[in-house]
């Protein structure tokens, strides 16, 4: 069974920084794609970053200059560095993943900056 364990969230003060971390059951290798997904209150979820097996990255236009996403084979595991952080960037943070068709998620984890 496929699983991604989510953890670095919590509250954090505005113009701070954070890492998130994303631990897979499996060799991240194997995954086509790995990446951040988030949701805010009352919006719908939307694509942070993502990075492919050859370790090509992408980003939100909105993720652009303050996101970074990273990883560490030997550990399975992914990251993302938030720097500078806005009110506008509260909301669960989801680790998600894609093999061809398949796609596997996290239980996510909270991120709150407050003022």
């Amino acid at each position: 069974q496929i699983r991604l364990v989510e953890s670095g969230g919590g509250l954090v003060q505005a113009g701070g920084s954070l890492r998130l971390s994303c631990a897979a059951s499996i060799n991240i290798f194997e995954f086509n794609r790995m990446g951040w997904y988030r949701q805010a209150p009352g919006k719908q979820r939307e694509l942070v970053a993502h990075i492919n097996v050859g370790g090509k990255t992408v980003y939100a236009d909105s993720a652009k200059g303050r996101f970074t996403i990273s990883r560490d084979g030997p550990k399975n595991t992914i990251f993302l560095q938030i720097a500078t952080l806005e009110l506008e960037d509260t909301a669960v943070y989801y680790c998600h993943s894609r093999i061809l068709s398949r796609e596997y998620w996290g239980q996510g984890t909270q991120v709150t900056v407050s003022s």
